[in-house]
Parts: structure tokens; sequence; C-alpha cells
């Protein structure tokens, strides 16, 4: 097997397996998807392939799980948090990560949380509104914080997915990527 297909086929197991997490019970929101498009972006010799690999694994469970109406919004929050991986993490540090991290899941609850917002008979259409559902969006439900779940999971999952990835390319030197300016 040549260098490139190691490095690819590691990649896919270590996010087709992150994305199965998905599936098995777990807190709400508290899922690997803006870690693996992290990831992904950050890791990928294809880039194209950083950001298919993550939304194919989210199609399919998506189909086992079910959709709902604002499916589109979570998607493309995703693809936006791919470009903020592509943008930040081209020298991945622990730094970096973290912030690319953090700034993914606002970046997700403020998009998804608009939508839920948009056109709602719920909230009224009003900067107070929008405000109202933001505040919801942060409250707890059954001891859930949607938004805190959503942020430990994206900083667990990249911890998890960088850390790992790192340590491999350690042990196993085919797996570091060539960088042409070192």
């Amino acid at each position: 097997m040549k260098p490139l297909q190691i490095r690819l086929t590691l990649l896919t197991i270590l996010i087709l397996a992150t994305a199965l997490f998905r599936l098995v019970p777990h807190w709400y929101n508290f899922t690997p998807v803006a870690a693996l498009a992290l990831f992904g972006a950050a890791s990928f010799d294809r880039k194209w392939l950083g950001l298919f690999v993550p939304l194919a694994a989210m199609l399919l469970s998506d189909t086992l799980i079910g959709f709902h109406n604002s499916m589109g919004a979570v998607y493309i929050s995703f693809a936006l948090v791919w470009l903020i991986g592509l943008w930040s993490l081209q020298r991945p540090s622990a730094g970096r990560i973290a912030l690319a991290s953090v700034s993914s899941s606002i970046l997700f609850f403020l998009i998804t949380n608009f939508v839920v917002w948009y056109g709602s008979s719920f909230y009224p259409q009003t900067a107070a509104g929008l405000m109202g559902c933001y505040v919801a969006g942060l409250a707890f439900y059954n001891g859930t914080s949607f938004f805190l779940n959503g942020l430990l999971g994206d900083l667990f999952f990249s911890a998890v997915l960088f850390g790992s990835y790192y340590l491999l390319q350690q042990r196993f030197t085919v797996l570091r990527p060539v960088r042409l300016n070192d």
C-alpha cells in the first residue's frame, strides 16, 4: 500500500468510527460531527474529502435517526465549520484546535437557533424574539444545556481525533504530512 493510501484509509476509519457515535445513546448535542469536519479539513490531503466524508457519515446516520425540517441549516453549519478548519488549521496546534472547536460550537449554535427563530410561531419575529430563542437554546432542558454539550463534545472529539492521530504519526512516520515549506 502506498503512503497516501495508508493515510487516507486510516483517516477514513477514524472518521467513520467516530461518526458511529451518533448512532449510540449519548448526551443531547454531544456529537463528533464538528470535530470531524475540523479534523477532515486539517488532515486530508484531498481537502474536498475532508468535507465529503463527515457529511456522508452524517447523511447515513440521519437516514437511520431521522430528518427534521431544519436539516439544511445543520449541514450548512458543518460545511462552514469545515471552512474554519481549512482556514485556521493549516498548521494544527493545541491552541488553534481548541479555538477552532469553540468557534465551531458558537457558529453552529448561532445558525441553528436562528433557523429555529426565523419564521417560527414560537418566537416573535423581532430582535427580542431572536434573543429569546438564543436564550432558550442556552437554557437547560432536563438537566441538559444544548450549547454546553455541543461545546464540550466539539472539544472532546477534537482532542480525541487530533490527539490520537498525532500519536499515530509519532509511531508511523508514513502518516506524517509532507510539507513543502519545511
